[in-house]
């Protein structure tokens, strides 16, 4: 089942089970995914639904920051809720140490010696760890590698 048909039946699922939370996370979801589909006039695959979804992720968690720091207790909880729907639809997360594997590898396959060359680094990994590891952790991850 593809990522896209996954989504649409948890929507009927949650419409069913009166999930308002839930079903209107999923409704944006969808709604995004179809915006994308129009503009570009294709039908998406697995991996550009995964690249919205983390899109959407960043927004909630930099709205959660932001709530945060304004004392909105109320809207984080809401962020919050929205942001662990969406995490659902991520594949499996990467722990530290494959991350790690994955950044000295690539580092030893580019030949990269200093910060100058993080761009080929990020060029090599963000295929291989896209929706699979927080890019801006893979990112400083680097920039400490290569300083150092």
């Amino acid at each position: 089942m593809s990522l896209k048909a996954r989504v649409t039946d948890d929507m009927k699922t949650a419409m069913r089970a009166r999930e308002t939370v839930r079903l209107g996370t999923i409704r944006l979801l969808l709604a995004a995914i179809k915006q994308k589909e129009i503009d570009e006039r294709i039908e998406l695959d697995d991996a550009a639904v995964s690249s919205i979804v983390e899109k959407l992720i960043k927004q909630r968690k930099d709205s959660i920051s932001q709530f945060q720091a304004a004392g909105r207790d109320d809207l984080v909880a809401a962020e919050q809720a929205e942001l662990a729907v969406l995490q659902a639809y991520l594949p499996e997360q990467l722990s530290a140490a494959e991350v790690e594997a994955a950044v000295t590898a690539a580092i030893a396959e580019s030949g990269a010696s200093s910060a100058k060359d993080m761009g080929k680094v990020m060029g090599l990994l963000k295929p291989r760890l896209a929706g699979r590891a927080d890019m801006g952790q893979v990112s400083a991850l680097i920039k400490a590698r290569l300083a150092g």
